[in-house]
C-alpha cells in the first residue's frame, strides 16, 4: 500500500471518529416502542424519523439508573426517550432541540410508585412532615424519576390523556426559565404577538380562565357528586400541573384535548411550533 493511501485510510478513519453520527436506535427495539404506543405509531413516517433521531441523541446524552436493583434494559430506555423528546419535534435541529433538557442527565427509573418523604411549613411557621406517593418526579437541575409500571401503561392511558414521561419532561421545560409555573419561557410571536410582554399577556389570557374554570369544575365534582372532568384532577392543584396535565393531553389524545380545551389549543400548537 503506498504512503498517500495509508495517509488517507488514517485520515478517513480519523475524520469518521471525530464527526461519527450518534448511534442509531436499533429497528427491531424501533418498531417495538412504536407499537407499545400507538400515540407515536400514529405520527406521519417523516416524524417518526425525526423522533427515532431525537431519541437516539437524548440516549447518547442521558444515563438511566434503576433504582432498588431494577435492570433498565436498552428497550425501556428506548420507550421514555421517545415519549420525553416527542415535545421536541418541532423545535429545529434535533442538538438545538436537546437544549431544553441540558440541564440534567440522570433518570431514575423505579419498578413502581416511589414514596417522598416532605416536609413543609404553615402560616405559623409550624414544619410538617409527610409521605407523598409519586409515579414521577422532575427536580429543578436535578434528575427525573419515573414509575415504569407508569411509563409501560402510558399506551393505554392515552385514552384518558396521561402519559407520566410527558408531565415530568414538560416541567423539565417549564423550569428553563425558574420554578414550574405553568409558564415556560415563550417563543417571540407566539400567537402573533409583538415582543415579549404581549406575548405572556395573550398566554395568561389563555390559561388562567381555562385553569380556573377547570379547578372550578374539580371541585364541584368532589363536593357536589357532579361528573368529573376528563382531564386528570391533578391538574387543580397549581398552574404548573395544569400545565403539565394538559400538555400530556395535548400529546397523546390530541382530538379529545381539543374538544375540551379549545381555546389552549392555539396557545400549544404556538408553543410547540406544531404545524398546522
Amino acid at each position: 500500500m503506498s504512503f498517500w493511501k495509508r495517509f488517507w485510510n488514517r485520515l478517513r478513519n480519523k475524520l469518521r471518529a471525530t464527526f461519527a453520527p450518534v448511534p442509531d436506535i436499533p429497528a427491531k427495539l424501533w418498531l417495538q416502542t412504536l407499537a407499545r404506543y400507538p400515540f407515536l405509531a400514529a405520527l406521519p413516517l417523516e416524524q417518526q424519523a425525526k423522533l427515532r433521531a431525537l431519541a437516539a441523541l437524548f440516549l447518547d446524552r442521558k444515563q438511566f439508573h434503576g433504582a432498588h436493583g431494577l435492570m433498565v434494559t436498552d428497550a425501556m430506555a428506548i420507550d421514555i426517550a421517545a415519549q420525553a423528546c416527542l415535545p421536541l419535534l418541532h423545535w429545529g435541529r434535533p442538538k438545538k432541540a436537546l437544549g431544553w433538557y441540558d440541564d440534567f442527565v440522570t433518570i431514575v427509573v423505579h419498578l413502581g410508585e416511589a414514596v417522598a418523604r416532605r416536609r413543609s411549613a404553615d402560616a405559623s411557621g409550624v414544619v410538617h412532615q409527610y409521605t407523598e406517593v409519586l409515579a414521577g418526579e422532575a427536580m429543578e437541575r436535578g434528575p427525573v424519576m419515573l414509575s415504569w409500571q407508569h411509563v409501560a401503561d402510558s399506551g393505554t392511558s392515552a385514552a384518558q390523556g396521561r402519559n407520566v414521561v410527558l408531565h415530568e419532561f414538560v416541567h423539565k421545560i417549564d423550569m428553563q426559565d425558574g420554578h414550574a409555573n405553568g409558564c415556560p419561557p415563550l417563543p417571540l410571536g407566539l400567537l402573533g404577538t409583538r415582543g415579549p410582554r404581549a406575548a405572556l399577556a395573550a398566554w395568561q389570557a389563555a390559561w388562567k380562565p381555562a385553569f380556573d374554570d377547570f379547578r372550578a369544575a374539580v371541585i364541584d365534582a368532589e363536593r357536589s357528586g357532579a361528573e368529573r372532568p376528563w382531564l386528570d384532577a391533578y391538574g387543580a392543584t397549581a398552574p404548573a400541573e395544569f400545565f403539565a396535565v394538559a400538555c400530556e393531553a395535548y400529546f397523546v389524545n390530541r382530538a379529545r384535548f381539543a374538544q375540551e380545551f379549545p381555546s389552549l389549543m392555539p396557545a400549544l400548537d404556538g408553543f410547540f411550533n406544531r404545524p398546522a
